[in-house]
């Protein structure tokens, strides 16, 4: 197929415009869910999709949908992000996806007219769990199926107020959630800045990635006994603290032993009584342990609680923990990395081939359809900050293997 045509200007105009709403600083952005900055975003799309021949619709969670309908039926090819961000965070995390759906679905009906299969563009309402910290991919679980009756009670902001209220406050019925269930969705590919630096080590600006990172979150507490720092000797101390951070370094160093894309976090600590002088009775911590490959993922885990209940033992500590967060990998559908790789070649755009160390709505949506991901490159591999940013380059690039990946499947 013949070169699709990506306007640069006409991507950038995007970026800024919708980067308008919850805009802080330069170049910041602050759009959390059932926000007004959210509402004037999703009107911005709104007015996006119609401009372009689209068809709206705002399913009963607040997604955003633009549809272009295809001339055989059939169940559709689906393409978007989320369209919340973190508070203070970035332009383009999650934004860039919904964007550049929208984008190559309008280049593909400007330059090919009415494909074979349906075509959308989703806008997913929240992703990123900055208002609501438990609402763990609103959007895309309630396309899934995976909303529970009792998360619109349990699933609370930061500041106190219930899923449930905040939906009612804009004007959404929260029980009637479940309609936003979907089907008829055979394909979703979501395009992402790759939040790393891999792409930019490489000097490559797109990656196809064929598998979504495992994550499990722990929460610990490991206990002994507070005593005089000078005066207790040293072998027969019960020291939280000495006990943590054999744990920390350990754990650490296992996922450097593994090697990429093995990695593990130590992210919190709250250490007791915390004073110089006395020996620490309590540590509470956490671990975030993540790996793409479902095998070496459970090996992982098992290294991690093997290590703190050995350590534990060996110092006369007391340790227990519990699982936060326990997200499986997805993997990508082999055919459409194949696909989607043929659709580099064909744009000309060099592409290489990585997994996700983050969580994306496409995890969530690979339990109802065939999916996949593009990667742009991200300056210095920032993200959730006003610094991250893509250029227009790259983002070019990223959007034609997205077009081109979506003809191939629609026309």
């Amino acid at each position: 197929m013949a070169e699709i045509r990506i306007d640069p200007d006409f991507i950038e105009r995007c970026v800024v415009d919708l980067a308008a709403f919850g805009a802080t600083g330069e170049t910041g952005v602050s759009r959390t869910v059932y926000s007004p900055e959210w509402i004037g975003a999703t009107q911005c799309f709104s007015s996006w999709y119609s401009e372009a021949g689209l068809t709206v619709h705002h399913d009963a969670v607040g997604n955003v949908w633009g549809r272009l309908e295809g001339s055989h039926g059939g169940k559709s090819i689906v393409s978007g992000s989320h369209i919340d961000s973190q508070i203070n965070g970035g332009r383009y995390d999650g934004a860039l996806g919904a964007i550049s759906a929208f984008i190559a679905i309008k280049a593909l009906k400007e330059q090919f007219g009415q494909p074979r299969k349906t075509l959308e563009v989703v806008a997913f309402c929240e992703e990123e769990s900055s208002r609501f910290p438990n609402a763990n991919f609103w959007g895309s679980r309630a396309v899934t199926g995976r909303i529970r009756n009792e998360d619109l009670e349990t699933v609370r902001a930061f500041s106190g107020e219930t899923i449930e209220e905040a939906m009612r406050e804009i004007g959404l019925d929260p029980t009637r959630f479940a309609d936003a269930r979907r089907d008829d969705i055979d394909t979703f590919i979501e395009l992402h800045i790759e939040q790393g630096p891999i792409l930019e080590q490489a000097d490559i600006p797109v990656a196809i990635v064929d598998a979504i990172t495992g994550i499990r979150h722990y929460h610990a507490t490991i206990r002994g006994a507070a005593n005089h720092a000078g005066a207790f000797p040293m072998d027969i101390r019960k020291d939280a603290m000495a006990g943590f951070a054999e744990i920390a370094s350990g754990a650490v160093d296992t996922a450097h032993r593994m090697g990429r894309p093995a990695v593990t976090t130590i992210g919190r600590a709250v250490i007791s009584p915390n004073f110089p002088g006395i020996i620490p009775s309590k540590v509470e911590f956490t671990v975030d342990a993540r790996h793409p490959d479902p095998v070496k993922r459970g090996k992982l885990y098992r290294i991690h609680e093997g290590l703190m209940q050995e350590v534990a033992f060996r110092r006369g500590l007391d340790i227990e923990w519990k699982v936060m967060i326990d997200h499986e990998p997805a993997l990508s559908d082999p055919a459409l990395i194949h696909m989607l790789r043929l659709a580099a070649a064909n744009q000309d755009v060099p592409v290489l081939t990585m997994a996700s160390g983050a969580a994306h709505d496409a995890q969530q949506m690979a339990s109802i359809a065939k999916t996949a991901m593009i990667f742009v490159r991200s300056r210095d591999g920032r993200s959730h900050t006003p610094e991250e940013f893509s250029s227009v380059a790259d983002m070019v690039s990223g959007i034609k293997v997205l077009a081109a990946g979506l003809h191939r499947l629609a026309y």
